[in-house]
């Protein structure tokens, strides 16, 4: 019997002749060719890999990642040291040819090696010809590798985008007058607290003591005596804690004043119309904030599912404020926010993304008022897991505005007045979902760090009152997943739609990073999975493991410190610490720009409207966005982490000569941090001050290690202290140390620092015992 013909009888083509494998040269040069946009699949195909030639292309990839010669990027592969094609950088000068050179701000020496330098391309044609940067600019700048870097020349080119910021005066402080009409300024950077500057009365422009000035530091022939200064500016007083945080907003030149057109415009605009939107006046959907919020950009609701094909399901509904129907791309109002990123919260005061009357007005979802808002509509099973959801533009009004300690009090049955009517129909359907979400979020396994977050308590003066640690509840964490599920949903919309958007990226930790985990853990007797397949459950089986031991606090801050940073960008490649695959920001558009880019992008993708994502905008636009606003996000945590410095650093100043208890939370070449238990205060100790032996840094054991007596202080012992000095301006605070270090084996005389003798010690002192609570926001930073 004759078979049919086949296509099996038709001649093919040949195929393409195997390749050796890739020398390393090879595939570094062919790494770098792609810009840090390949993956191993492009890798093979490139070299013609196949089948069993895969393992052995794997195995070379990670050996040139555990080399620090590549790096990852999620599933992506880079040249170590590789410049994005946008970057921010500082203008730090001119080479001899008088052109303008830039460095990466964010470059990491240690890491990368020295910092690149980029040649600053002014031409007056181009895209955005009338920008003229200068020496001492951050600029976001568009960058290209030079194809025959001279040596020691610039290694890339590149074309300002933006000038972000111009430079700042010399030299910022506060003016101590002088009974002769002169003055001194006290610096307020850590670095140079103690370096007083003469103003001489002719230059002090009338400041007055306590004023934060910015001064010009002036040529002098003198060698001897202060330097002297002329004031250029006077910024405001100092004369309480309660301006305090005028220091940080100075100092990172933080936007705090709005554009007269962006001002104008919030003046202007008029409360939503129904036009265009869902009528959910009649959901009882409710805020839950922190007792002593001004806005409310979030509400929430939860049902049972009536659909019989989900018993036991629930739906959940998160509705947001509506701030691209105020905020319109390319107003006013629009430059100002990108400007400023995100809103920067002081003890003090807030410097708002948004002028007060779309913030805490028009947009804030207050009780029993019309609001417009952006909801998702989310249903789960009865395990968590969600199996579909909807956008919706719709007019809301929050039934009720609780806090999380009213809501919790509520739900664990002493309801008041307000919470009584809402606990069977609102509060109890609430905790049901968020029970079954805990399932599926437990499954999911995201990164679990236990780390307490103290609040500072402020008098009606501005001083510090107290320090404490709020409780951590479960009216915080049930905000917390219901937000992190609506993100989730927002980035699946976007991308099932095909329209750009701005993510939240959180890559792996770097290999330089794992290792030096591995060798901490291996003096524990701890072991951590190979980097491979690594999850955060890998990282949460070793937090659990040492929950309640002495080792607890060490290992939750160097979990913590081994983590990269997240950070916005419009390509995903995932959030590591949540273990979730797409995750965008939606749910804060009041006090985030990246959520307000994705509210115009789901208006664009479900035309809800004329005020979205503008069809002109690219990824590439968006990922200079992103660029911007990750920056603002560091900006802003640099200034509210110092503003609490010098606020704790004032609180403590009439302490001086008292003892302390506290914990090593940094071990340096020069000395020791300790961060004290009842205020969290951070403070120095010299390494010539700890006594009468040498020390060593051992870096992998993050410890001075004695060289004679093998007296040890590593990251994470509890230790007695006496403060010494403290210079509230800098923020900084001095110790002198008072316990014995551990036991241990003498170090080597490599890398140490000389102690002279500090006097008498008390007993060794051991670690404290009690519960840590964790302490963290509604809205953490992820």
């Amino acid at each position: 019997m004759s078979r049919p013909p086949s296509s099996r009888s038709k001649p093919r083509p040949p195929a393409p002749a195997p390749r050796a494998l890739p020398t390393r040269e090879e595939l570094v040069a062919f790494i770098a060719s792609q810009g840090g946009k390949t993956d191993k699949r492009e890798i093979a195909r490139a070299f013609n890999i196949k089948g069993g030639d895969k393992p052995i292309l794997k195995a070379m990839i990670r050996e040139l990642a555990d080399d620090g010669v590549v790096e990852r990027r999620g599933k992506t592969l880079e040249r170590a040291g590789h410049l994005p094609d946008v970057t921010l950088a500082d203008i730090g000068g001119r080479d001899s040819d008088g052109d303008l050179i830039a460095t990466p701000a964010d470059w990491d020496e240690a890491e990368h090696g020295p910092s690149p330098r980029i040649l600053v391309v002014t031409s007056s044609r181009g895209r955005n010809p009338g920008i003229t940067p200068g020496v001492g600019d951050r600029v976001l700048i568009r960058v290209e590798p030079l194809d025959e870097p001279e040596k020691g020349g610039p290694t890339h080119r590149g074309r300002v985008i933006k000038v972000l910021s111009k430079p700042a005066a010399r030299v910022l402080g506060v003016f101590r007058a002088m009974p002769d009409g002169s003055g001194r300024l006290v610096p307020v950077e850590k670095r140079n607290a103690g370096n007083e500057i003469t103003i001489p009365a002719s230059e002090s422009d009338g400041a007055k003591d306590g004023d934060l000035i910015a001064a010009e530091i002036l040529k002098s022939r003198k060698h001897y005596g202060l330097p002297t200064a002329r004031v250029r500016e006077k910024l405001g007083s100092l004369k309480s804690e309660k301006a305090v945080s005028l220091i940080a907003i100075h100092t990172h030149a933080i936007p705090n004043v709005f554009s007269r057109d962006a001002s104008a415009e919030a003046e202007a605009a008029k409360p939503a119309t129904m036009k265009g939107r869902e009528d959910w006046r009649t959901l009882p959907l409710v805020t839950i904030d922190p007792a002593d919020a001004k806005d409310h950009d979030d509400a929430v609701h939860a049902e049972p599912d009536q659909n019989p094909d989900n018993s036991g399901g629930h739906v959940v509904t998160v509705a947001i404020a509506d701030v691209s129907s105020y905020v319109r791309p390319g107003s006013a109002l629009d430059r100002d926010a990108l400007d400023r990123g995100n809103s920067v919260y002081f003890p003090d005061r807030v410097v708002p993304m948004l002028p007060e009357r779309i913030s805490n007005d028009l947009c804030s979802l207050r009780e029993k008022q019309n609001r417009p808002a952006l909801a998702a509509r989310m249903v789960f099973d009865k395990d968590g897991r969600k199996v579909g959801h909807t956008f919706h533009r719709v007019m809301m009004r929050s039934a009720a505005k609780l806090s999380y300690q009213q809501a919790q009090v509520a739900i664990d049955g002493s309801p008041d007045d307000t919470t009584g009517p809402l606990l069977g129909p609102v509060l109890e359907p609430l905790w049901a979902a968020y029970k079954a979400l805990c399932k599926a979020r437990d499954a999911r396994g995201p990164l679990d760090l236990d780390l307490p977050e103290r609040k500072l308590v402020l008098t009606p003066e501005g001083a510090v009152d107290r320090v404490i640690v709020p409780p951590r509840l479960d009216a915080h964490r049930l905000i917390e997943e219901f937000m992190i599920q609506a993100n989730v949903a927002a980035a699946e919309t976007l991308e099932a739609k095909r329209t750009p958007l701005v993510y939240r990226v959180h890559d792996t930790p770097s290999m330089e990073k794992l290792t030096a985990l591995r060798e901490l853990l291996k003096t524990l007797d701890i072991e951590l999975a190979q980097s491979g397949n690594l999850r955060p459950a890998h990282f949460n089986k070793i937090l659990a493991r040492v929950d309640g031991t002495e080792s607890a606090t060490l290992v939750n801050e160097v979990v913590l410190r081994t983590q990269a940073q997240a950070e916005y960008t419009a390509e995903n490649y995932g959030h590591f610490g949540l273990n979730l695959r797409r995750y965008a920001h939606f749910t804060s558009p009041i006090r985030r720009y990246a959520d307000l880019i994705v509210h115009r992008a789901l208006i664009r993708a479900l035309g809800l409207g004329n005020d979205g994502l503008p069809d002109v905008v690219t990824v590439a636009d968006l990922n200079e966005i992103g660029t911007r606003i990750s920056a603002a996000e560091r900006r802003a945590m640099a200034a509210e982490r110092e503003t609490v410095d010098r606020l704790i650093a004032h609180h403590l100043v009439e302490k001086v000569g008292a003892n302390f208890f506290g914990r090593i939370a940094g071990v340096t070449r020069s000395g020791l941090f300790v961060k004290l238990d009842e205020t969290g205060a951070d403070g120095f100790i010299p390494i010539g001050t700890l006594g009468d032996d040498y020390f060593a840094h051992d870096e992998g054991a993050r410890a001075l290690i004695g060289t004679r007596t093998g007296e040890t202080y590593r990251l994470g012992d509890h230790v007695e202290v006496k403060l010494v000095d403290a210079a509230p301006v800098a923020g900084a605070l001095k110790f002198e140390m008072l316990s014995e270090g551990r036991s241990g084996k003498p170090a080597g005389r490599g890398k140490r620092g000389m102690r002279r003798a500090a006097g008498s010690k008390t007993a060794p002192h051991g670690p404290r015992t009690g519960a840590t609570q964790k302490a963290k926001s509604k809205k953490p930073r992820r």
